[in-house]
């Protein structure tokens, strides 16, 4: 092995490339596969993982989130000895709860179910007019769809507090990975990623998997001290990626971060004790995001980093770990190799490699576990292109499943976790329901048809009381992440991507992996294009608000036979109409069109100084920086120093914009100059460990891999 007496890399060999040399992992291995493996990465028998260098990291400070924001640095700009440090803070709440909270969901959550079942027994015998079938019958099997889904809701996130949290592990004798995935991410996107990874706490390795087998990337990986991996071809995408890492890497458990998600130090800390049980095969932990005014995100972000995925990552899935049906998401997850060798690898076949691995290892017997911290945060989809993309795959890769694998009829499953898997994959036909609810009004409106034979005043009690139950009961067992209007919302902005993703399930039209484009997509600002079957269903809509007007006011050949409910389906398009214009218009936003940016900016308040002149920063990203100086500053400053507790942080610069203030004061923007990894590094942890922390965080021992086994 190439280690000093102490057991710990010599320095030398810290500073300088590393050849090594590889053995098979476990006594089944074939020599002749892993060394097939090590010739995709440099031809030879010894090849050339990466320079084993780390970062210059002596301390790591981090501050209460009271705290952030009010700690005392030099203010430059006046001269006065008072400080105000103020980096990036990542809002995060725990879900409200407890047990008196819980008792009440859950008597509201079965008192709703009763009066659902009530209602539509009632609807069933007593309300349908079969003179007019296809608008009635249509109506109640929307109506029985929803209350579907409402039991499986309720189902799901009957006990958000089934697993207790494992000990925090400092030392332990698993062999651990953390594996990067790529194919085309650009560097700004990967930095960070791999940054924080190297400097997660608990021994570990870092590996960047490369699809897209450039070099820059290779030495990126090696400033950041990160090692770096390859392969001749792209087959199976990501499952194939992690495949080929698995052949290579020795490790008992591995980590896997996408691209963009940056751990936080605490992300093996915190899951490892999970792997105390022989028999827990997975644990994840929730996807956040640090893009807080991305598509997805609420306008409330900035406070509570409420997203359209919040309901699913801290409440939903933490309620799988009552049934023993949590699954893998892809990213931000901890699994074991074994599990994964049990099952032949990473799933392949579906572009949901995620899912449908984890169906795959219920199936044979092993646990999951669903971790409800964020440890870790990344980019949510910037613009509505992104998203709707996004979510196209997602939806195609679960029908992929339901024809692989379907959790429904595949072998060694539970009931529980057959319902639990049921409630995930079907609710991608949750669109056609919404479209059910577009269209209904429409028909009324024009016909004149009138899908429900009751009298009025009966249906609006009856109509109204099971309404109201069942939307404080979505709200109830949300814990807070149940927000209705931006559900209903969001619901209906994804309606195209996954009307088109239940459609391939009666296909057979291989689709192939898309990634979803991360950083800058474009150089121009555009707007996206509104989809059309929204601008169709607002169209229609409008028109049938036009003949609703000319009818009452007598000017078509129509008569509504029951006033009553031509306005009540009035009433009811008019809702649908302020949905679809605020959705149309949020996908045609400028604010989530093209993105242009190459990394995420944050607003700071750092002290720095420019050519030995002091600034402010106000703005800093990994690329670039918007400062202020107290006076005009002439030339061509080139060196940045940022000064944070504890260190500073120098970067070459270059200034791209200059704006002089009424105070006499001078805005500068700069553009960092590419290629500077290290410091880019370390800035890293500056803006994504939050910034924030006030004790010292010793760094870690590290230990060369690829060593002989």
């Amino acid at each position: 092995p190439l280690r000093g007496s102490s057991g710990v890399a010599p320095d030398s060999l810290l500073r300088r490339s590393a050849w090594f040399h590889v053995k098979p992992r476990r006594a089944n291995q074939r020599p002749a596969r892993i060394l097939a493996a090590a010739a995709a990465c440099q031809p030879g028998r010894w090849f050339r993982l990466n320079p084993a260098r780390w970062l210059p990291i002596i301390q790591t400070w981090r501050y209460s989130q009271a705290q952030a924001g009010n700690v005392d640095e030099r203010d430059v700009m006046d001269g006065r000895s008072e400080d105000v440090f103020r980096f990036p803070s990542f809002p995060d709440r725990a879900a409200p709860g407890g047990s008196l909270h819980d008792r009440v969901a859950r008597t509201v959550a079965v008192l709703a179910l009763a009066v659902t079942a009530a209602y539509l027994t009632w609807r069933a015998v007593a309300t349908i007019d079969l003179a007019v079938w296809w608008v009635s019958l249509p109506l109640y099997l929307l109506e029985l769809h929803a209350a579907l889904g409402l039991g499986l809701y309720v189902f799901s996130l009957w006990d958000l507090r089934a697993q207790a949290p494992a000990r925090p592990v400092h030392e332990t004798g698993l062999q651990v990975a953390v594996l990067i995935p790529t194919w085309n991410e650009p560097p700004e996107v990967l930095a960070p990623t791999i940054a924080a990874a190297v400097a997660v706490r608990s021994a570990h390795e870092t590996w960047v998997l490369d699809d897209g087998d450039r070099p820059h990337i290779a030495r990126l990986a090696a400033d950041l001290g990160a090692r770096y991996l390859r392969r001749d071809d792209r087959r199976h995408a990501k499952a194939g990626n992690l495949n080929h890492a698995l052949e290579v890497i020795d490790a008992d458990i591995v980590g896997v971060l996408d691209a963009d998600h940056v751990p936080r130090p605490d992300f093996l800390t915190a899951t490892l004790g999970y792997f105390d049980d022989p028999l827990v095969a997975l644990v994840q932990t929730p996807q956040d995001f640090y893009n807080l005014e991305s598509f997805e995100h609420s306008r409330t972000a900035s406070r509570d980093g409420f997203n359209e995925q919040s309901l699913f990552y801290r409440a939903i899935l933490a309620g799988k770990n009552r049934w023993q049906a949590a699954f893998w998401c892809g990213t931000n997850a901890l699994l074991r190799v074994s599990a994964l060798e049990d099952v032949g690898g990473v799933a392949t076949g579906t572009v949901t490699e995620d899912i449908h691995t984890t169906i795959l290892l219920h199936a044979k017997g092993w646990r999951t576990v669903y971790h409800n911290e964020v440890l870790a945060r990344g980019l949510a989809a910037a613009s509505a292109g992104q998203y709707l993309l996004q979510r196209h795959r997602w939806g195609t890769g679960a029908m992929q499943v339901l024809r692989a694998d379907n959790p429904l009829t595949v072998k060694g499953l539970s009931v529980a976790q057959r319902l639990a898997y049921a409630f995930t994959l079907f609710g991608w036909f949750d669109a056609w329901r919404s479209l059910g609810y577009l269209l209904l009004p429409v028909a009324v409106l024009f016909t004149g048809s009138v899908p429900i034979r009751a009298p009025l005043d009966t249906f609006a009690v009856a109509f109204v009381a099971t309404f109201t139950l069942q939307q404080l009961t979505l709200w109830l067992l949300g814990r807070g992440w149940q927000r209705p209007w931006l559900a209903i919302l969001f619901d209906l902005m994804r309606l195209p991507s996954n009307l088109a993703a239940t459609l391939s399930l009666f296909g057979r039209r291989t689709v192939g992996f898309q990634v979803t484009p991360k950083g800058r997509t474009g150089e121009r600002q555009r707007r996206e294009q509104a989809p059309p079957i929204l601008l169709a269903s607002a169209a229609a809509s409008a028109a049938a608000a036009l003949w609703f007007v000319a009818t009452v006011a007598g000017r078509t050949s129509l008569h509504y036979g029951v006033p009553a409910a031509a306005y009540a389906a009035a009433g009811w398009l008019a809702f649908n109409l302020a949905l679809l214009s605020t959705a149309i218009g949020r996908i045609r936003s400028m604010r989530f069109g093209v993105e242009r940016r190459a990394s995420v900016r944050f607003p700071v308040s750092l002290p720095a100084r420019l050519d030995n002149v002091p600034c402010v920063a106000t703005d800093l990203s990994l690329t670039g920086a918007r400062l202020t100086v107290a006076t005009a500053l002439f030339g061509e400053p080139s060196n940045l120093v940022l000064e944070a507790p504890g260190r500073t942080v120098t970067l070459r610069c270059a200034v791209r914009a200059r704006f002089d203030e009424a105070d006499g004061s001078q805005t500068l923007g700069v553009e960092f100059v590419a290629g500077q990894w290290p410091a880019i590094g370390t800035l890293t942890h500056l803006l994504f460990n939050a910034g924030v922390g006030l004790e010292v965080v010793p760094e870690p021992e590290r230990v060369l891999a690829g060593t002989a086994a």
